[in-house]
């Protein structure tokens, strides 16, 4: 049964998660992919306030296609991890708590996702038409000139996610591996 998760983030819920669980998220979420995370970087090196409030708050990497006629969004499938990990540890330092997307994270991300207390979650590539259906509201908040990279505000309902990284360090990518190689041992023999 998958864990219920309310956004905005409290240190309580991240303290509950461990790698592998799955969770459906209510709440409001950002979205932001490449070339968002490196102006919202850009404008923390000039000493800027950012456009949007990521303390405490959810960005799920992602460049959803066109809204159909009566959608809020259209396919909506996660961005592979690794091309935010750049930028991730400082959004990380002033305060987000949650990302969402596929993929490994670099070392650096797990260090800071322990050191801020927070969590990676992951969501599934192949699974964009469902992920929208969890989406009731999008709005685009600021650089809509990136168009589908644009910043978006979502309102999501039981959005589906594992725990990917937890606030302790563990990663998914690695413990399952694990496990699943002494499985195959075990019934090889």
């Amino acid at each position: 049964m998958a864990i219920q998760l309310t956004t905005p983030l409290t240190d309580d819920q991240i303290d509950g998660l461990k790698a592998g669980d799955s969770v459906e998220i209510t709440g409001y979420i950002y979205t932001a992919r490449d070339a968002a995370h490196k102006r919202l970087v850009d404008a923390l090196d000039r000493g800027e306030e950012l456009p949007i409030d990521v303390e405490n708050a959810i960005i799920y990497y992602v460049g959803p296609a066109p809204a159909p006629e009566g959608k809020p969004i259209g396919s909506a499938g996660p961005t592979t991890a690794y091309r935010m990990d750049p930028y991730a540890p400082r959004l990380l330092d002033i305060g987000l708590k949650g990302m969402i997307a596929k993929g490994k994270r670099s070392d650096e991300v797990k260090e800071s996702i322990v050191k801020n207390h927070a969590v990676y979650f992951t969501a599934i590539g192949g699974a964009a038409a469902v992920i929208a259906k969890s989406v009731k509201e999008a709005e685009i908040v600021t650089y809509e000139d990136l168009g589908a990279e644009a910043i978006r505000k979502l309102y999501v309902e039981k959005f589906p996610a594992t725990v990917c990284v937890d606030s302790t360090g563990t990663d998914l990518y690695q413990t399952g591996r694990k496990e699943y190689l002494d499985w195959k041992e075990e019934n090889e023999k």
